[in-house]
């Protein structure tokens, strides 16, 4: 297996190494159902701005000429071809669930690009849930043009994909751990509706947060919008976008205009760098 990868001993303010110029393009926003919802005649889907059109959650990273994409949902290939995209450097994963892996297989054109297997980071539980509903991908005598993915294992400790330092953050979506991730200033948050007193040290001195908030009512697993703002505020963050936006949190020119300064609803194609 190739590594791509090396753990970094006694790292204990998790202080980051500084990196190139970065570049976040949102490259979905919704959640699970995605916006609109199927056979729903609310407001939010019926509105024909783009901005309440929202694909399944997911993010671009650009460093440099390497491109790392965080989750690969149901839109991957919609996603994929709507930025324009042609190769990846690693995917990393957040948690199992099918809005966040439910497009695995159409790694199958990187495959193609790179004569070669993907690299995938995520935690036990999520390389578990991969290698079960993608088992044909992993069987001893493969049908040829499956799927094909290097899985690195990653939990607490912070990991390099090349020169790049990526910092694992653990937070909760309900009782399952989900895999926030660190990079230098800039952290991406999503489908939690907690995050350990631990984690949230991991976090200090973000900048530029992207975090989920489902809508403005009580949820089980994911935070309300005043929830992430409360996260967002004890933060400091120069800049947060919210993500992971369920219909039911309003239309998004409506919405915009109640957050802070330095919160935005984050929409698909949006891009900052920094």
């Amino acid at each position: 297996m190739r590594q791509i990868y090396g753990i970094i001993p006694n790292l204990i303010n998790f202080a980051v190494n500084s990196c190139e110029r970065m570049k976040v393009t949102i490259l979905g926003s919704g959640t699970s159902q995605g916006v609109p919802v199927i056979a729903c005649d609310c407001e939010v889907c019926r509105s024909t701005d783009e901005h309440d059109k929202r694909l399944r959650s997911s993010a671009m990273i650009d460093i440099g000429d390497k491109k790392l994409i965080i989750d690969a949902g149901p839109d991957f290939r919609t996603q994929m071809l709507r930025a324009g995209v042609k190769d990846v450097r690693a995917l990393l994963l957040t948690h199992e669930h099918k809005d966040h892996i439910g497009g695995l297989d159409d790694i199958r054109a990187f495959n193609w690009v790179k004569q070669g297997e993907v690299d995938v980071c995520c935690n036990y539980l999520t390389m578990r849930a991969i290698r079960k509903d993608y088992d044909y991908a992993f069987t001893k005598f493969r049908y040829p043009g499956v799927p094909e993915m290097n899985i690195h294992v990653v939990e607490e400790e912070p990991f390099r994909i090349d020169d790049i330092e990526v910092i694992p953050v653990t937070v909760m979506h309900y009782k399952l751990p989900i895999t926030a991730f660190r990079i230098a200033n800039f952290a991406y948050v999503t489908d939690a509706n907690f995050i350990p007193e631990e984690s949230m040290k991991k976090l200090e001195g973000v900048e530029y947060l992207v975090i989920n908030a489902l809508r403005k009512e009580p949820h089980l697993s994911h935070f309300t919008l005043g929830q992430a703002l409360e996260v967002v505020k004890r933060l400091n963050v120069k800049q947060a976008y919210i993500t992971h936006i369920g219909h039911q949190m309003g239309l998004h020119g409506e919405v915009s205009d109640e957050l802070p300064d330095n919160v935005k609803l984050a929409h698909d194609m949006l891009a900052f760098e920094f």
